[in-house]
């Protein structure tokens, strides 16, 4: 059925404006159904939502009614944000981690256009030696130009140059070094790579010194206000203030941990570029295929720490202990095998600016590519020199080019998933076929792998104080805080003029926001600093969960012993 057919068939969704915004997001997530329709539905569920809040809230009372009504009621209006909002955000998102490889993109075509001085097969070599949506993009738009006598690259910088104008002035001066003379061309490419690394860099800085007064803001009235209003919940009783832990559940249950998402989300949307981690997949060898193993581990240590906490901790500190410690175990033990494979990616990585710049003077000198290697490998750090010798060994044993033998089906990069890598694969192998006219734009290469590095270290300086702070907040000083605030409010009289609210209520109100702080911080965190990945995200929230989990409980203990 056709988008046009969809959408009459629903009243609903042809009363509905899309703006142009939304369809292009829909397009970019590649979502199945009609713009109008998704928006429709989204609108018609949070209007039956809202409905059945007004009802229950109407005609069931008690403690019931009031969180089944109130939650209903948050329910219909995250359903509708999420609908209009939802897919912008999401695609914006992918568009950030997508820019991420925009230096990688034109240092690649820049390379290329040193090895043959045409646009054409530049652009080929980019595309060949590339991977990811920005290469896929790029590789779109060649194909619709072909046939024409355009090349696709001025479509490219069309739909992604509003976004980064970096990208856009560096594909420019690709543009002009194809027809520059002989001896300029190696100007105007570097200031190609240099103009793309400048505006990552430029982006970066400014949207660390506009974080700022946001992330305090969202400090302030995400943590330490909600968790001060504990300790004043006796004052606000004794002033006359009626107090009910049905209004407890709706504000820590619901309002506050949506108000959290939706701020967290907003911050996360104004991101520039993200740097793309290497993706592992989960038919790595080294990689667990299913989450049988975790939910095990998960399983046993919910089962370990309400036995615990039922033993040394308050009456409703179980139920906090296995929530927090099982779902934060299962996430270490699911995440922590792609963790380790990157870690070790990371550090073959690190070893190739060098190399390269190695091997590219070799190669300027007169020697062949895996002559240089050969004698690159006793002067490279492991783990980089060991996968060296492994892909020069299985080139000879099977007598095959140094790009099958990195990146072949059963190549020495089948177990090391880096971008990076196979770029560095597709260039050695091109430089094999060229030869020593090859060597410089071997040295340029790893100039420019050691220049983005520095550039992301930059980066990730500028924004750790920002990310610091929320991740510290999340697992260790909210849980502390929150945890001393209800073991004090416990201590309160129940029966004169200061009176606290139930701390069997309190505890795992508080306990649960905790948690909420806990996963939402450290995802923003994460997700600031280097991107949001659903792998390094799910690790680091596992490991905040089992620090909040045990900060929160261990500070309501020893304040109550105290006390």
């Amino acid at each position: 059925m056709s988008s046009e057919s969809s959408t009459s068939a629903t009243p609903l969704a042809t009363a509905i404006p899309v703006t142009e915004r939304y369809r292009r997001a829909c397009r970019t997530l590649r979502v199945p159904l009609a713009p109008e329709r998704l928006l429709g539905a989204s609108y018609s569920l949070a209007a039956v939502s809202w409905l059945c809040g007004l009802a229950i809230l109407g005609f069931v009372s008690g403690p019931v009614g009031t969180v089944g009504g109130a939650g209903c009621l948050v329910g219909a209006v995250g359903v509708a944000l999420l609908g209009r909002y939802g897919a912008p955000l999401a695609a914006r998102l992918r568009r950030i981690r997508a820019l991420g490889a925009g230096p990688a993109l034109v240092a690649t075509l820049a390379l290329g256009m040193r090895l043959w001085p045409t646009t054409e097969r530049a652009g080929a070599f980019a595309v060949r030696a590339g991977d990811g949506r920005l290469v896929e993009r790029l590789a779109a738009h060649r194909r619709r130009a072909r046939g024409t006598p355009r090349d696709g690259h001025g479509t490219f910088v069309d739909e992604w140059g509003d976004r980064f104008p970096a990208l856009e002035r560096a594909f420019e001066s690709v543009e002009r070094a194809a027809l520059a003379p002989a001896r300029e061309r190696d100007a105007v490419l570097r200031r190609a790579r240099r103009q793309i690394l400048d505006g990552t860099r430029d982006e970066m800085a400014q949207f660390a010194a506009a974080l700022r007064a946001p992330a305090t803001g969202l400090y302030a009235f995400g943590v330490l206000l909600p968790l001060a209003m504990v300790s004043l919940l006796p004052a606000v009783t004794a002033a006359g203030v009626p107090v009910t832990t049905p209004m407890l559940v709706v504000l820590y249950g619901l309002v506050l941990p949506a108000g959290l998402i939706v701020a967290s989300a907003w911050l996360l949307g104004r991101r520039p570029v993200a740097f793309p981690s290497a993706t592992v997949p989960r038919n790595h060898p080294d990689v667990p295929s299913g989450p049988e193993r975790a939910l095990a581990s998960g399983g046993l240590v919910a089962v370990g720490g309400w036995t615990i906490a039922a033993v040394v901790a308050p009456g409703w500190a179980p139920a906090v202990a296995a929530l927090g410690g099982g779902t934060g175990t299962a996430l270490v033990v699911y995440y922590r095998p792609v963790s380790a494979v990157r870690d070790h990616v990371s550090a073959v990585e690190s070893g190739l600016p060098d190399l390269l710049d190695a091997v590219g003077r070799r190669v300027d000198r007169g020697e062949s590519v895996e002559a240089a290697l050969e004698e690159a490998v006793g002067v490279t750090a492991d783990p980089l020199s060991t996968l060296l010798a492994a892909t020069l060994d299985r080139q000879r044993r099977l007598d095959t080019d140094i790009e099958t033998a990195f990146r072949g089906e059963y190549g020495t990069l089948s177990t090391v998933p880096s971008p990076r890598l196979e770029r560095t694969a597709t260039l050695l192998a091109a430089a094999a076929d060229i030869g020593p006219p090859a060597g410089e734009t071997l040295a340029a290469m790893g100039d420019h792998l050691a220049e983005l590095d520095a550039v992301e270290r930059e980066t990730r300086r500028d924004l750790a104080q920002i990310t610091g702070t929320l991740s510290n907040t999340g697992a260790l000083f909210g849980p502390l805080i929150g945890g001393a605030t209800v073991a004090l409010s416990a201590t309160m009289g129940t029966g004169g003029p200061i009176e606290s609210p139930p701390s069997a209520a309190l505890g795992p109100l508080v306990g649960w926001y905790c948690l909420v702080l806990a996963v939402v911080l450290t995802t923003l965190s994460t997700g600031l600093e280097q991107g949001l990945d659903r792998a390094r995200v799910g690790y680091r929230v596992g490991l905040a969960l089992c620090a909040a989990t045990a900060t929160y409980l261990t500070a309501a203990v020893a304040t109550g012993l105290v006390l």
